[in-house]
């Protein structure tokens, strides 16, 4: 595993409501946890409009893998299907670290946030942590904050994470095992 990336640790010397970190354990090994996160994104990623660029309408999330390559939401139907990059790969070392340029849909061209996921054997499995962190490069009136501050803010991305990870934890769970994944 490779040391952790300039900023990882400085979380907490970052200015308040920079950074939410979040933790779910899921009852698979790491190689297993990061393809259900890497190659099943789709059937685990919330629907709906706070979890997806195309609100109501039926998207399709997925990964392009390695540093570079994308997450991607695609919705609609062709000719009019649109495509919107959601973050640029900047580590992709499976089954331990992927790390990822973040840009909401109502971002600047030049915003950008950084979300760090790391994927840890722990005992009965495990443990996967989100740190997405870069929010203070943010203006105070940015859409993507909702109108909050500081810890609020934080508190906010860090639920939404959360309840990400949950659907994670349970597509781990529900996912049988005997003779490979479930696609």
């Amino acid at each position: 595993m490779s040391a952790p990336p300039p900023g990882d640790s400085g979380a907490s010397a970052a200015p308040p409501g920079d950074a939410a970190r979040v933790s779910v354990l899921v009852a698979v090994p790491p190689e297993e946890a990061w393809d259900v996160f890497t190659k099943e994104t789709d059937l685990w990623w919330r629907q709906g409009p706070r979890f997806r660029i195309g609100g109501a309408r039926r998207g399709a999330l997925g990964f392009e893998p390695g540093p570079g390559g994308r997450l991607f939401e695609t919705f609609g139907e062709p000719p009019a299907a649109r495509t919107f990059t959601v973050g640029r790969i900047l580590a992709w070392e499976p089954p331990s670290l992927l790390e990822m340029e973040w840009r909401g849909v109502n971002f600047k061209p030049h915003e950008s946030t950084r979300v760090t996921v790391r994927f840890e054997r722990k005992d009965g499995g495990t443990l996967v942590t989100v740190l997405h962190r870069g929010w203070s490069a943010l203006p105070a009136d940015h859409p993507a904050r909702h109108g909050l501050a500081g810890a609020a803010f934080a508190r906010m991305i860090g639920l939404w994470w959360g309840d990400l990870l949950t659907a994670l934890r349970e597509r781990c769970a529900a996912a049988p095992r005997a003779g490979g994944r479930a696609r």
